[in-house]
């Protein structure tokens, strides 16, 4: 993947505030207070950060959105994307993914489901070990993105002591991955990402998604989200406003007059 800072501010995710507060402490902290992290001191950055919840409530979304408003270059791929036939050429790609992280820093990885890069070892339908191998390089490199032993992320001056690199993972089922890669040091932080569950969520997605759509004067999200199901996710809505946005073309297009 090519190297990118992404244009998805906060105000695109609706709700979640739970989630953005996570990653703007895992994330934004120790670029905005490097010095806190330093040598010596009892903060360690997190290298790994894992959402998890069901499809549609705006994991990737919410990633594309710290990267923005952190200003960190944005390496994005498909567990299976790294995947490949050739012996060896798995655990390459997974290196090599690291070393443009690096070489972009500050930066973000992010994992979009990383269930089907790295699933229980000894459990995955592959004769030749490749998962297992896969693994245990994705936590090699998951222990040299912030180092080991007393080596911070700054120095004490505040000034970096190698490259910043934040990795997030993606996942429906955080249950599939192999427990190593969920041991502190690693993807130790795990933020479980909800479906909306109340009216007050319901709109807030709502608002998020219309924001730069042209409303008619009688349209009211706070009572169009009281009509809604109780249980929506971020997709669902966003389906809805697809097809708001589509109906409504039509009508303009039917009105206009035939040539």
């Amino acid at each position: 993947p090519v190297p990118r800072v992404p244009c998805v501010r906060w105000s695109d995710v609706g709700g979640q505030e739970e989630a953005k507060r996570s990653l703007v402490e895992s994330v934004l902290l120790p670029l905005r207070r490097p010095e806190l992290f330093s040598r010596g001191r009892a903060l360690r950055r997190r290298s790994g950060v894992l959402l998890y919840g069901p499809p549609g409530t705006g994991k990737t979304l919410l990633a594309k959105a710290a990267c923005t408003e952190c200003a960190l270059r944005f390496l994005a791929v498909k567990g299976p994307e790294l995947l490949d036939p050739y012996v060896g050429q798995s655990e390459a790609n997974v290196r090599s993914l690291f070393e443009a992280a690096r070489a972009a820093a500050p930066s973000l990885v992010f994992f979009d489901e990383i269930d089907a890069l790295a699933p229980r070892r000894g459990h995955a339908a592959d004769g030749g070990g490749v998962m297992d191998r896969v693994v245990a390089q994705l936590c090699a490199e998951l222990d040299g993105a912030v180092g080991s032993g007393d080596d911070g992320v700054a120095d004490a001056t505040g000034a970096p002591t190698r490259p910043i690199v934040f990795v997030l993972g993606a996942t429906n089922r955080a249950d599939l991955l192999d427990p190593a890669l969920l041991r502190p040091g690693r993807f130790d932080q795990l933020v479980f990402i909800p479906p909306c569950g109340s009216r007050t969520q319901h709109a807030a997605v709502l608002r998020a998604l219309t924001r730069r759509l042209p409303l008619g004067p009688d349209v009211r999200l706070d009572e169009l989200a009281s009509r809604l199901p109780p249980v929506l996710t971020g997709a669902d809505l966003y389906a809805l406003c697809a097809d708001a946005l589509g109906a409504a073309t039509r009508e303009l297009l039917d009105a206009e007059p035939t040539p």
